[in-house]
């Protein structure tokens, strides 16, 4: 029997049957794909994909404590089912005691199954594209009459998560993600500009709006300047922040901090829960039901680590403030972590969103610079790598533009930087915030892609170096 002929649910129950070990989570990831892509005004590529992953994680009890094992492998068929459950319980038994280990989820009622658990996956195609794509072809005709050349790709993903376990949990989820990205080039090359959206569906895009943007970035950059490494007022655009505040997210892991390791942790012991990180009423927070940015309302974990846990899978997931109105509220942790630090459990959720900034765009934050010194105007950061946990210092690049602001307005282009900045410094620091408005982060856009961000003005920006890049 094939692959997919077999439905999702079925091979999920059917592995839950199988199953010797003392507890077992079963996993079934259906993935759809469709995407485009275009260089030079034209498109190059397209193409639709399909496959499945199922995952088996085991439990085994001892006296020592529980084991898991944990085994992923694709295009399962039926008879490849038993091979894979084995294989999870012998890398179980093979296992010393999980550190993480707990009781697997139960949950409790209108929690344990989801009414189309038995359906079959959404999948998408290539008609996400039907209005995008006649949309795209018009953006290349006015792209190329001016003088402009257009690269990108538009990404679409649909996956379908069916979640099992032996205690009766049958949780399914659906996840539409898609991306967009766009370049705008001179013919020479010498000049380049970027933006991208991330979108459900492809209906909320105009690729004509983006290319109208692109082309006036691009005019700015007809006057090139030159300045040294420094502080520069800087203002970031929403998907900068993005950048910044994602990782700031992963790293706030609050067994971490309370260990003493993380920019999150007291000096002299605890973490900094109910301290103020910013100035500015901002809050950072995370929501399954966030609209436009809805993401799994329980826990799938298809590995332990920091504060993930196979054995949360299941987890029910809420709305979540990590910082409120500028005070660190929240750290992320399992239940194991919540167990060791004494914190509220709080796993990650797929999504995140900073607001309380004023009701102002970034044209209107261009507009009201004033002519104290240069204002430096970026388009996104790139290669963000950390250099101290202890401080969440982080380096990068910037890309595609950075401009500079004099008296309201962008007079011209100046070199790239490279940047030494902490993402909670920047928070601290930070003297006003915009609307905030749902972003694509260009460097965590592969793995992160459902966040909605403010600009934020930062008075002192440390560009450490100068950068060749473009």
């Amino acid at each position: 029997m094939s692959a997919r002929s077999t439905k999702s649910h079925e091979l999920v129950e059917r592995a839950l049957e199988l199953s010797r070990a003392d507890g077992c989570v079963v996993i079934a990831d259906e993935q759809s794909t469709a995407n485009l892509r275009w260089a030079g005004n034209s498109l190059t590529t397209n193409g639709v994909t399909r496959g499945r992953t199922l995952t088996v994680i085991a439990t085994v009890d001892g006296r020592e404590g529980t084991a898991s094992g944990v085994v992923s492998r694709s295009a399962v068929t039926v008879d490849e089912l038993e091979p894979l459950v084995r294989a999870a319980e012998a890398a179980a038994r093979g296992a010393g005691p999980a550190e993480d280990a707990q009781p697997l989820v139960t949950g409790t009622a209108g929690t344990v199954e989801s009414p189309d658990f038995a359906e079959a996956p959404a999948e998408t195609s290539s008609a996400v594209f039907a209005d995008f794509a006649p949309a795209l072809g018009e953006a290349f005709a006015r792209a190329r009459g001016g003088g402009r050349e257009l690269y990108g790709f538009a990404h679409h993903e649909l996956v379908s998560s069916y979640l099992g376990t032996s205690t009766g949990l049958r949780l399914r989820h659906d996840q539409p993600s898609g991306t967009l990205e766009l370049n705008a080039k001179s013919p020479d090359r010498t000049r380049s500009a970027w933006a991208g959206r991330a979108t459900r569906d492809f209906k909320d895009v105009d690729p004509g709006a983006l290319d109208a943007e692109l082309a006036v970035r691009l005019g700015w950059a007809q006057r090139r300047l030159e300045l040294p490494a420094g502080r520069y007022e800087t203002l970031l655009p929403p998907t900068a922040v993005a950048d910044l505040l994602i990782y700031q997210l992963w790293s706030a892991s609050g067994r971490d901090a309370a260990e003493g390791r993380t920019v999150f942790s007291k000096p002299g012991g605890g973490t900094r829960i109910g301290e103020r990180l910013s100035g500015l009423p901002l809050t950072l927070r995370s929501d399954p039901d966030e609209p436009g940015l809805e993401s799994a309302p329980f826990v799938i974990a298809h590995s332990s680590g920091g504060d993930q846990s196979v054995f949360d899978n299941g987890l029910p997931l809420t709305a979540t403030e990590w910082i409120r109105e500028g005070e660190l509220t929240r750290l992320t942790t399992s239940r194991h972590g919540a167990d060791l630090t004494g914190l509220p459990v709080a796993p990650a959720i797929d999504n995140l969103v900073l607001d309380g900034g004023e009701d102002r765009s970034l044209e209107e934050m261009v507009a009201a610079t004033g002519h104290h010194g240069p204002c430096l105007l970026l388009t996104c950061l790139w290669y963000i790598r950390e250099v101290d946990p202890a401080t969440l210092l982080l380096t990068g690049l910037t890309r595609d533009g950075v401009y500079l602001v004099e008296n309201g307005e962008v007079i011209g282009e100046v070199n790239n930087f490279r940047f030494n900045e902490s993402p909670v410094d920047v928070l601290g620091r930070a003297t006003e915030a915009g609307r905030t408005e749902r972003t694509l982060p260009r460097e965590w856009g592969d793995w992160f892609t459902r966040a909605a961000m403010p600009p934020l003005r930062v008075p002192d920006f440390n560009m450490s170096s100068v950068s060749q890049g473009v």
